[in-house]
């Protein structure tokens, strides 16, 4: 009986812990990026931009998508390609830094534009 209580008493110990719900915690999500595209970019298809911006900094595909990433000196722009009609186009477009009300910066993508690299 001694040997009963000490464990006993274990048990009751934890079964008090176990009841017990640990609330998770959770991270809010950041705010989408505000909305508006840049006009003359989105529809671009996949070779109209590499003409455009030049040969990407980098190219992510996952499932039919892609982003393309150019870098300037100051800023960087992605550009996110779908399928449209059999083609890659570009259905959106944000840079960093971009402006407080807008997912990108035309000074950004002017530049980006004007320094593009040669496509081979």
């Amino acid at each position: 009986m001694k040997r009963i209580a000490p464990v006993l008493g274990i048990c009751l110990l934890l079964g008090g812990c176990a009841a017990r719900s640990v609330q998770p915690v959770t991270v809010p999500l950041p705010p989408p990026p505000p909305s508006g595209e840049p006009a003359g970019v989105v529809g671009l298809s996949a070779n109209d931009l590499r003409i455009a911006f030049g040969v990407p900094a980098f190219v992510r595909k996952e499932n039919g998508t892609e982003l393309w990433r150019y870098d300037g000196k100051d800023c960087r722009a992605f550009f996110f390609l779908y399928i449209k009609d059999g083609q890659q186009v570009v259905r959106h477009v944000e840079t960093l830094p971009h402006a407080r009300d807008s997912a990108f910066d035309p000074i950004c993508l002017e530049l980006l534009r004007a320094r593009r690299a040669p496509v081979s």
